[in-house]
């Protein structure tokens, strides 16, 4: 058991019960409410942001029902068409989502075409930031639409070396950047995420990724003791718990 308590800012809850799609041929395996605690409850995690992936689509069932399961320590993290009308945005917002993604990796999710539209209107309505599972060499391509919003979370460190240098100036504007999916990055991830705490303390959540749906490897106990070990008391708090409390606001 970690002494610290932990919040988990990504994760999928994978349902079979609930609507699916093939993203690429691809459906993911079970992975209900109880499989995940089971792997959580060691960790110290006490709360976490329950992510929708491409294969979820727009479907809300699962997540509000993930959410139901798992309590009020955690929050979702929905996509959405841009379509969606106001009443049903508030009525995801009381049921416990706080943000929007737009999945530009994968898809499955709304066009970024409506991101700058739908990240704004989302955070009138009901303050929601908004997450992008991008491969940062697509940055500068958005980063006229970021620039624009009022919050932003890049997943996954940005996946790549090659596009690592975009990631850092939107940091220091206020992104925030996910420690997690550690074998999807092609770079040393503590070097880059001590660059990212160099420029804000307050940029990085951690997050298992769990199940880790198409990882190279899944997640392992030691991605989360390599944060634990490798950054101050103070700052290792901010990256598993801190700075995703504040963002997220369970």
């Amino acid at each position: 058991m970690f002494d610290q308590p932990v919040f988990d800012a990504h994760l999928h809850i994978i349902d079979h019960r609930f609507p699916l799609q093939p993203n690429e041929g691809y459906l993911p395996a079970d992975f209900p409410v109880a499989d995940y605690l089971k792997q959580a409850t060691p960790l110290n995690i006490q709360g976490g942001a329950v992510v929708s992936g491409s294969f979820q689509g727009f479907d809300q069932a699962y997540l509000l029902e993930a959410l139901k399961q798992l309590g009020p320590g955690y929050v979702g993290v929905t996509q959405i068409p841009a379509s969606t009308t106001d009443e049903e945005i508030i009525a995801l917002h009381n049921a416990g989502v706080r943000a929007v993604r737009f999945n530009v990796q994968r898809g499955g999710s709304e066009s970024v075409k409506y991101l700058e539209r739908l990240g704004l209107r989302v955070y009138e309505l009901v303050k929601w930031h908004v997450e992008l599972y991008v491969d940062s060499r697509q940055l500068p391509g958005l980063s006229t639409t970021l620039h624009k919003l009022p919050a932003v979370v890049i997943d996954h460190l940005g996946l790549s070396r090659a596009g690592f240098k975009y990631l850092l100036p939107l940091v220091e504007k206020g992104a925030r950047v996910k420690a997690t999916g550690f074998s999807r990055c092609d770079f040393d991830v503590l070097t880059a995420m001590r660059q990212i705490t160099a420029i804000n303390a307050g940029a990085l959540l951690f997050g298992t990724d769990l199940p880790s749906t198409r990882a190279p490897r899944p997640f392992a106990v030691t991605d989360l003791q390599m944060i634990q070990n490798n950054f101050p008391a103070n700052i290792a708090a901010k990256i598993c718990r801190e700075n995703a409390l504040a963002l997220y606001r369970p």
